[in-house]
């Protein structure tokens, strides 16, 4: 193996760092700190305690796990042996846990304790038996000693190389059954130097991560930056607003990502307006466009905000919108990161648009995955000529900025006119009385589809559907307007922000077929 090989591998992150600054706290996991010599050993005991237990290059290593230092050493002990981390979502049933299990065939599942029965229950389901360690203070990581590897397939010891897989992350399975995306070395290093050129971090930033570890923000939106850069990470295990800002009060925090949800429930705390926040410099906004008055809400807070675009199989930034152009270009994802080249084509033809238009969003470059794990079919659909196909409707102005909106399968028409849901939510999300809110186009027997909004109403507001409804006459096209709102307590969301329509769809068909109708 030549050196430029291995030139991009992650392995050598925590070795470098714990050369040039061995003693700086590169983890803050509740309290207890992790500096990067001690990351750095800790990982690379584990790697060799995995390579010695038979495990080679390739090999995954699933996790069921809540966000830990531990994972951490553990995602670093993959990127030095050349294994490939899974990391499962606890918030999945057993049955969910079970396929992706079967998807992934791991060599090795490592469980954190407070998931033990999840796992168990899930293991149970599976054909072939997967070995089984303990993730945590008394497992694997501590007694560095790994369970036999269960398999016949040759392992493989060699060096680690930039095209060697490094994470399997499952999407999020919003509109088919979740696949397992393979994200290589390579595309991990390109994806962090892509963040460090539009929302940098220096060593001498904090930041507090709360994005779960088993999703792909939960790694290469700041977290793995931070480590390469030579910053301390805040890791927290679960999203807790009250908590969160009292972290960034007392840690001093410097930046944080997020979803739009946590935004929006940090401004809502009892606490918000007297904290702290004269260190939070710049949060980074993910998952889904900042709605206005949430963007003025923070903005009044005096701090700065990043948004974006970013999907799974890109690993995942796509677009960026800073703080200077978020003041004035509401809604807008921005300009591709650098190193990210984007397009747009007509979502039948597949023609490529020229200058300002409507498309299906396609991508190219480093930061790109290689396909799904064995999964050829579903590769070949997303990947064509060299792009990754989106499967995302966006617009492109004269300047170059894009603005999504919507997924294109969630696209229904009306009357023969296309409408996106997002535009809808966009304009009630206006609504002081608003929470939450999602819409999808039902059946309807006169106009083919009709939109229909599932709304959460804030605690103490009031409003019904006649005052929703007018609302939302002032700003769309009388086709646009929902003719049914369904005020609800909560709106089915994944794991990463999304609306799960097809949840709201499948509750809507039930309540239709126990009357009788179509649609009223």
């Amino acid at each position: 193996m030549s050196y430029n090989d291995g030139l991009h591998t992650l392995g050598r992150w925590t070795a470098d760092r714990a050369i040039a600054t061995p003693d700086r706290v590169a983890v803050d996991d509740r309290g207890v700190v992790l500096t990067y010599r001690q990351l750095d050993d800790r990982a690379t005991a584990l790697a060799e305690a995995l390579l010695d237990g038979g495990y080679g290059v390739g090999d995954r290593i699933a996790t069921i796990t809540g966000n830990s230092s531990d994972h951490v050493v553990v995602f670093f002990a993959c990127a030095k042996a050349g294994l490939v981390l899974v990391p499962l979502s606890w918030r999945l049933s057993p049955r969910e846990i079970a396929q992706q299990l079967e998807q992934a065939d791991p060599a090795l599942l490592l469980v954190e304790d407070e998931f033990a029965t999840l796992a168990t229950l899930a293991t149970d389901r599976l054909l072939t038996p997967v070995s089984r360690g303990v993730l945590g203070t008394h497992g694997i990581e501590r007694d560095m000693v790994a369970p036999e590897r269960i398999g016949s397939t040759p392992v493989v010891h060699r060096e680690v190389h930039d095209d060697d897989a490094l994470l399997i992350i499952f999407t999020s399975g919003t509109l088919d059954q979740a696949k397992g995306a393979i994200l290589s070395h390579a595309n991990c290093f390109w994806t962090n130097l892509s963040l460090s050129r539009t929302a940098e971090i220096t060593s001498a930033d904090t930041v507090l991560a709360v994005m779960p570890q088993y999703h792909v923000g939960g790694w290469n939106i700041q977290p793995l930056l931070a480590w390469w850069m030579g910053a301390t990470v805040v890791l927290e295990r679960t999203f807790d607003p009250a908590r969160v800002l009292q972290l960034i009060a007392d840690r001093r925090i410097t930046t944080m990502m997020g979803v739009p949800a946590n935004y929006l429930i940090l401004s809502q705390h009892s606490r918000f307006a007297s904290s702290d926040l004269s260190s939070l410099a710049h949060a980074i906004v993910g998952g889904a466009p900042m709605p206005e008055p949430l963007l003025r809400v923070w903005h009044g807070r005096g701090v700065a905000l990043t948004q974006g675009y970013g999907l799974t199989e890109a690993s995942p930034n796509v677009l960026c919108l800073p703080d200077e152009d978020a003041r004035v270009r509401i809604g807008s994802a921005g300009k591709p990161y650098p190193h990210v080249d984007v397009d747009i084509a007509d979502p039948i033809t597949g023609e490529r648009i020229d200058g300002a238009g409507v498309g299906e969003l396609l991508v190219r470059g480093p930061g790109v995955f290689s396909g799904y794990f064995r999964a050829p079919e579903a590769t070949a659909l997303a990947l064509r000529g060299g792009w990754l196909a989106t499967g995302d409707l966006v617009s492109r102005d004269a300047e170059g900025y894009y603005r999504v909106l919507d997924r294109i399968k969630d696209i229904f028409i009306t009357g023969g006119e296309s409408v996106a849901p997002a535009e809808i939510e966009g304009v009630l999300f206006g609504h002081p009385a608003v929470a939450d809110v999602a819409v999808a186009g039902v059946p309807d027997e006169t106009w083919g589809e009709v939109a229909v909004a599932w709304v959460v109403v804030r605690p103490g507001a009031a409003t019904d559907e006649t005052d929703l409804l007018d609302f939302a006459r002032a700003s769309l096209a009388k086709f646009k307007v929902p003719k049914h709102v369904m005020f609800v307590d909560a709106i089915p969301r994944s794991s990463s922000d999304k609306v799960r329509r097809r949840v709201l769809l499948s509750q809507w068909a039930q309540q239709q077929a126990q009357t009788g109708r179509i649609s009223s």
